[in-house]
């Protein structure tokens, strides 16, 4: 009786009340801070010379793959927690590697900074009791201070509507983009890059993914120029043909001033490393004879999209990839203004003067200093290597800066990853990535960065659409089963009878294009990431999976190609046994 009185009396206070009451059962009772100096050090020491920090220190020393952190945290009960990171880095941006409970859980990025500052590490699924946060050096050379654990709050829903940028797209293009906004949130679709490596999951896990990627790198003119040829724009036609979504990047070998030495090849020339050609420096003077050869370029990839728009074929156009890492070329010395303007004069020269229509197009950077406009982008993208070998994880941190730089509004998609985010971590996480598309090679099949067993989980799982599962987008057909709604996720584990598509492409149909991308095993060079053992700021990315290109004899496709069966593909690079 007293409790109807106080409803009555006073119901925004009872409505108080239970939601406290909910939050104190729950385990997500407030943010706890946990100091670095106070977790396990291995090889890593805490100091005091750099002011601005809390607590009586903070932990430095991460300089090798044999130093590490390690922080305990509690959580009252299982669920989703924020997970911030107080840093600095004096020595340029880096990264962490990052461990929940022994697992590996992706990495941070760190800003380069010389005073103290928080940085999100996305989401972290916490089990009830004791948890531990292990943090790995990889870059190395920064200082931890803190973090921070806070409960977090369940996603509102998405404002995706799907509408284009250019009021002239194609119904093609529509079409595709209407499908992907159908499904985000409730499926995530299968992709791959290369046609080689499609045949090999066709053939190895008994599924067509429902993409494929492709590269217009070949057509580059200073490459045509030394006899590169491709069947990119082929194997586009045909895989659109039979109903497999196209994904298109474009490893833009720059106009002129290509290195052309030992160290650096002509054909290394969309690397910074191998080209002197200044983007800004071509961009400041719109009459010099370097900005021409950029419209010329872009003008004579525009021919190879128009081949594709009049055999009806909508294209995921990812062009600028990567750009805030500094390894290619568009990139040079972290600017993201050039890359911004040549982005925007890219997009107004395709669609506004070649009457491009059939293309999406896709923005690669998470930094929001490197963001070209909402007026220019369709979908946001992020390419996910990380540094540990066959780290699964859900790659929260990138998908929800995001989200948060497209406001919800803008589809967010994995357009390249090495492991593939495990289907049951990606809905635990909410980290709803519209697509991913394995990069080729040994990334998926080298049985390292994804198992041969982590894939036929992968591709079996109900929350992973592959090409069965598309048929029909191109005619507006979505799908009608159960498991296309967000309150599916809780049939996340189960999984989907293993058959090979008749419909998919086999291998024997398979070109070995040379239009598929160097690949990322081969990243190394004086292009990758400064190792962890070194100070400084670097450009560019190492990673676990880098080849040396001292060891291994990296050559592009020619007519005088060498023949499959007596190489190993790579992309569209012939890596000479």
């Amino acid at each position: 009786m007293e409790e109807v009185v106080l409803q009555a009396r006073f119901p925004m206070l009872t409505t108080l009340l239970s939601a406290l009451t909910l939050l104190a059962t729950s385990g997500f009772v407030s943010a706890t801070v946990y100091e670095a100096e106070n977790g396990t050090l291995v090889g890593t020491t805490v100091d005091t010379a750099s002011a601005g920090y809390s607590g009586t220190g903070y932990v430095t020393g991460f300089v090798d793959s044999t130093t590490s952190l390690t922080i305990t945290v509690q959580a009252n009960a299982t669920g989703l927690f924020d997970f911030l990171v107080t840093y600095q880095a004096p020595y340029g941006e880096k990264y962490t590697s990052v461990s929940l409970n022994g697992s590996p859980n992706g990495q941070i990025y760190f800003p380069a900074i010389t005073t103290f500052a928080t940085v999100s590490g996305g989401q972290l699924l916490l089990n009830a009791g004791a948890n531990t946060i292990r943090f790995d050096t990889n870059w190395g050379w920064y200082f931890i201070d803190k973090i921070e654990i806070n409960p977090s709050a369940p996603p509102p829903p998405h404002q995706v509507t799907g509408a284009l940028n250019n009021p002239n797209a194609s119904a093609g293009a529509k079409a595709l983009m209407s499908y992907l906004v159908s499904q985000y949130g409730k499926h995530i679709l299968s992709g791959q890059q290369d046609p080689p490596s499609y045949a090999w999951v066709q053939s190895n896990i008994g599924k067509s993914p429902a993409m494929i990627g492709l590269d217009m790198m070949d057509y580059s003119p200073s490459r045509v120029a030394r006899g590169t040829v491709s069947t990119a724009v082929e194997d586009g036609i045909a895989f659109d043909g039979n109903q497999t979504m196209v994904n298109f990047c474009w490893h833009w070998n720059a106009p002129t001033d290509l290195i052309d030495s030992t160290d650096q090849p002509w054909w290394s020339g969309f690397y910074t490393a191998a080209t002197t050609f200044d983007l800004a420096a071509a961009l400041a003077d719109k009459n010099s004879t370097r900005y021409n050869l950029l419209i010329s370029d872009i003008d004579a990839i525009s021919s190879q999209l128009a081949r594709l728009q009049n055999a009806g074929v909508p294209v995921l156009w990812r062009p600028l990839h990567e750009a805030e890492g500094g390894w290619f070329w568009w990139g040079r010395d972290k600017n993201p203004a050039p890359a911004k303007e040549l982005y925007r004069i890219m997009y107004d020269r395709m669609t506004n003067y070649h009457k491009l229509n059939n293309l999406i197009w896709l923005w690669n950077s998470v930094s929001a200093d490197w963001y070209p406009g909402d007026d220019v982008v369709d979908i946001l993208s992020y390419d996910s290597y990380p540094a540990t070998t066959g780290d699964h994880g859900a790659v929260s941190g990138a998908y929800s800066s995001l989200v948060t730089l497209g406001k919800d509004k803008k589809l967010v998609t994995l357009s390249e990853v090495g492991p593939v985010p495990d289907p049951d971590l990606m809905q635990a996480y909410h980290a709803d990535w519209s697509y991913f598309v394995t990069w080729s090679g040994e990334f998926i099949s080298g049985n390292t960065h994804n198992t041969l067993t982590f894939l036929n989980k992968l591709y079996n799982s109900d929350y992973v659409f592959n090409h069965d599962d598309i048929v029909g987008w191109k005619n507006g057909v979505t799908p009608t089963s159960s498991t296309s709604s967000i309150a599916s996720r809780s049939s996340s584990s189960s999984s989907k009878p293993s058959s090979s598509s008749s419909s998919s492409r086999s291998s024997s149909s398979s070109r070995s294009s040379s239009s598929s991308r160097s690949s990322s095993s081969s990243r190394s060079s004086s292009s990758s990431r400064s190792s962890s053992s070194s100070r400084s700021s670097s450009t560019s990315r190492s990673s676990s999976t880098v080849r040396s290109s001292s060891t291994t004899s990296l050559k592009p496709s020619t007519t005088t190609a060498i023949p499959i069966a007596t190489q190993t593909l790579y992309g569209q690079w012939y890596v000479s046994n």
